[in-house]
């Protein structure tokens, strides 16, 4: 039977990280115990939550009636040690916070319910997932204020060994799911501090760089510099002395406000945090250090670096602090009467400070990968029904849709070669990649080469198979493309128009435009999961006669986000491996003819 263990107007304030008291439950059986000493093999409720109510009083809220971001960090991690705890029957400490993206501001009067899960166990740690909504007292209305997801880690009693009981979801579809993905996000923590390296070398190789922006004038990050002390008092602290993981993350968010204050000369809202990371304890009389200092301005958006040193007594004396945290956080500059406002451009002094500003740009990257990684978002039908008789409209609006994702601005470079580059363009909920290559090759031989798809499997790893189902006329043909499977399952299969225009005057480019549509007569294929392609294709610019620059669009999908995520998120190089493969088959192929 799932239970509910809730927590109303601050009834947990005595909970949070390394918390010993043990939680347990009366069910119809008798109590349940969380114990999980090594071999004890006992486990918490499977499906219960931890839920705390808050209504937002002025002592919770700014200057202007928003409920504090810190006041709400701290409430989202004593619910989730709460639940952690009740899982693992021992202490926990929180190890890590996923990415926060804050979607509603909340004000006083409203109610704040948090609502904690642990949605899986991996040995000595786990994954607690938290979804935080507000709602209005007067309309009754409910919103979603963020979902986020806490890394805790089992503290062993004396001498024991941690070993936590797995999580049994067996109940509805959406536990069961977020269980299977807990492994995923896993994954993806796993990999972040290696893609963060791999982007980063990327970025410090790219000439020029898409960080070079030439408006004037600039603002130093060094006028933003913040540093703050507290000391930390048994209020702060559990009854072992250990300080709540949530009260440092409070007192980061206040340092870190404070600086991109000073950037922007107002008040900025934090919309987003990119991941704290405890590396180390805090416990009662130390003095915790925090330092916060503007990285880098995307203009709607600015990051704002913050660290945390803790020392004792000894400590302060000598000058040997600890690093206790580390984070991130992302502000938006709003105005009441009218969208978000710009940031102004900034510059940076020294070695260290070139290093956080390009990192900045990483993180950047990194957080738009993990943000459509893990949304898996329902897009609705993408594909419309091919009918020859509307050949002209659908060819039209085919190649239409092409030319309007290539004149977008915004791209961002985000890795070069001596041939090719990779670029990003992120809108909203919708995010493009482009490709472009230098190929020594006449452009119409390249024009003939890409509009044939049955070729593509001899350069494109990712086409298991290509074949035409139908050849409406010399422009617009149908083709069928199974593609393999990604980390295990199922492949996937896509029914694509190719629409090809050639130029109507000198500096037009070829045009091959690919599109998702639907045909009766290729049903979804058994082994292969039906995906659907929105707009992607190739722009084909003559240069020479013997050369010419080759552009590679692709609004990305969910069904053609897994075979891009790798490249995304920076632990993977499939799209330059790709690319460079492209462009060697069609220098090849005209090597081949001029011998």
């Amino acid at each position: 039977m799932s239970r509910e263990l809730s927590c109303c107007n601050g009834a947990a304030a005595s909970g949070g990280p390394g918390r010993s008291r043990q939680v347990q439950e009366e069910s119809p059986s008798g109590p349940v115990l969380n114990g999980n000493a090594e071999g004890s093999g006992v486990g918490g409720p499977a499906t219960a939550e931890v839920q705390m109510c808050q209504l937002v009083l002025p002592c919770h809220a700014n200057h202007q009636g928003e409920l504090d971001a810190g006041q709400l960090l701290k409430w989202m991690d004593i619910t989730a040690c709460l639940a952690a705890e009740r899982h693992a029957g021992i202490p926990c400490v929180t190890a890590s916070m996923d990415d926060i993206q804050f979607e509603e501001t909340v004000r006083v009067g409203q109610v704040i319910n948090i609502k904690a899960k642990v949605n899986r166990a991996f040995n000595t740690s786990m994954e607690v997932g938290i979804r935080v909504s507000v709602q209005d007292v007067l309309s009754g209305v409910l919103k979603m204020v963020c979902v986020a997801f806490s890394t805790f880690v089992g503290k062993p009693v004396g001498a024991q060994k941690v070993h936590l009981s797995p999580v049994d979801f067996s109940g509805s579809v959406e536990e069961q799911l977020e269980h299977s993905l807990a492994s995923e996000r896993r994954r993806l923590r796993l990999y972040n501090e290696q893609a963060f390296n791999n982007l980063l070398q990327d970025y410090l190789t790219l000439k020029g760089g898409p960080h070079k922006r030439n408006s004037t004038p600039l603002r130093s990050t060094e006028t933003t510099k913040v540093e703050s002390i507290e000391l930390v008092l048994p209020p702060h602290a559990n009854h072992h002395g250990n300080t709540f993981g949530g009260q440092i993350m409070a007192w980061m968010e206040n340092a870190a406000t404070v600086a991109a204050s000073r950037l922007c000369g107002t008040y900025p809202t934090l919309r987003s945090v990119d991941m704290f990371k405890f590396r180390g304890p805090s416990t009662v009389g130390d003095r915790l250090v925090f330092k916060a200092m503007v990285n880098n301005a995307f203009q709607s958006s600015v990051e704002v670096g913050v660290r945390v040193e803790a020392y004792n007594c000894e400590e302060w004396t000598w000058g040997t602090p600890r690093h206790i945290n580390s984070a991130f956080l992302i502000y938006h500059m709003t105005s009441g009467k009218g969208p978000s406002q710009t940031f102004p451009d900034v510059t940076f002094t020294g070695k260290d400070g070139e290093r956080r500003y390009l990192a900045a740009i990483v993180r950047k990257r990194i957080r738009m990968a993990r943000k459509h990684i893990l949304s898996y978002k329902d897009e609705g039908p993408l594909s419309v029904p091919w009918d020859k008789s509307n050949q002209v409209y659908l060819g039209y609006n085919n190649v239409a849709a092409l030319t309007v994702l290539a004149g977008k601005h915004g791209w961002e470079a985000s890795s070069t070669h001596d041939k090719i580059g990779i670029f990003v363009n992120e809108e909203q909920d919708s995010l493009s990649m482009k490709v472009e290559m230098e190929v020594h090759a006449p452009a119409f031989h390249v024009f003939s080469q890409l509009s044939d798809l049955r070729l593509r499997p001899q350069w494109d790893k990712h086409y298991l198979k290509c074949e035409e189902v139908e050849h409406a006329d010399e422009e617009e043909r149908v083709y069928h493309v199974k593609c393999p499977s990604v980390n295990g399952g199922r492949g996937r299969d896509f029914v694509l128009l190719l629409s090809k225009r050639q130029p109507c005057k000198d500096g037009d480019p070829y045009v091959i435009a690919l599109r998702s549509v639907t045909m009766a007569t290729v049903p979804p294929q058994e082994g292969y999961t039906r995906s659907e392609a929105q707009c992607a294709g190739f722009l084909i610019h003559r240069k020479w006669h013997t050369s010419c620059k080759v552009s590679y669009y692709n609004q990305v999908t969910s069904g053609v986000l897994p075979y891009v995520a790798g490249s995304l998120a920076g632990w993977s190089k499939s799209m330059e491996e790709t690319a460079l493969s492209c462009v060697a088959f069609l220098e090849k192929d005209v090597l081949k003819t001029a011998l």
